[in-house]
């Protein structure tokens, strides 16, 4: 009975997650959020946050991405531990690492040949968005914009979701330096789904969970 208490199939405090439903909601949101990566990447598509950043590295200079996406969001961790607690920030360690992790390793496991950009834009919003749900519905993030995100909606009530659409649309808005027009377009396409999603779905009233 033990072991079933643990996995959560009967757990009798509804508000609170046991450390096995955290490990497979972390794994399994880092796994979604990595495939949609892939696929946007699969696209030549870029996405916003740290993660958009990563893209415009990987794509003007050659940078690996899961490196870069893992070092830009170093820095935001000293707002998670001051502001949302050490283990807010040792869960969005782990699903950083993850989610860096399979990415790098996405290519030998899957092969996109061919995918339409507005495809790709709104598939790989839909999977990042699922992802980072996931995430926050087990208090954690993908770092980043992310960890302010989940800042701002707990301490003022501001939308998590817009507050990602609004430093992701100016993330993009740097990528007609790098890339085509056009692949701004769709890549902003694809920010769009994903911070509609959380904003529509990531609300404190409806999902209390800890």
């Amino acid at each position: 009975m033990s072991l079933v208490n643990a996995l959560g199939f009967w757990n009798t405090s509804a508000t609170r997650h046991t450390p096995i439903e955290d490990v497979q909601g972390i794994f399994s949101g880092s796994l979604v959020a990595a495939l949609g990566l892939y696929v946007l990447a699969s696209a030549g598509l870029l996405t916003g946050s740290t993660a958009g950043v990563a893209f415009l590295l990987h794509y003007a200079l050659g940078i690996n991405f899961g490196l870069a996406f893992f070092l830009l969001n170093l820095p935001f961790f000293y707002l998670s531990w001051k502001r949302l607690g050490m283990a807010f920030t040792l869960k969005t360690f782990i699903a950083i690492g993850i989610t860096s992790l399979l990415t790098n390793v996405q290519s030998q496991v899957l092969q996109i040949a061919s995918i339409h950009p507005a495809w790709a834009a709104l598939l790989g919003g839909l999977l990042l968005g699922f992802g980072v749900l996931a995430l926050y519905r087990h208090r954690a993030s993908l770092g980043g914009v992310g960890i302010l995100g989940v800042y701002l909606q707990e301490r003022f009530g501001i939308r998590a979701g817009l507050v990602q659409l609004a430093i992701d649309l100016c993330v993009l808005a740097a990528a007609f330096f790098v890339t085509p027009p056009p692949v701004v377009v769709y890549s902003v396409l694809g920010a769009v789904v994903l911070n509609l999603f959380l904003t529509i779905n990531h609300r404190a009233d409806r999902y209390i969970a800890l």
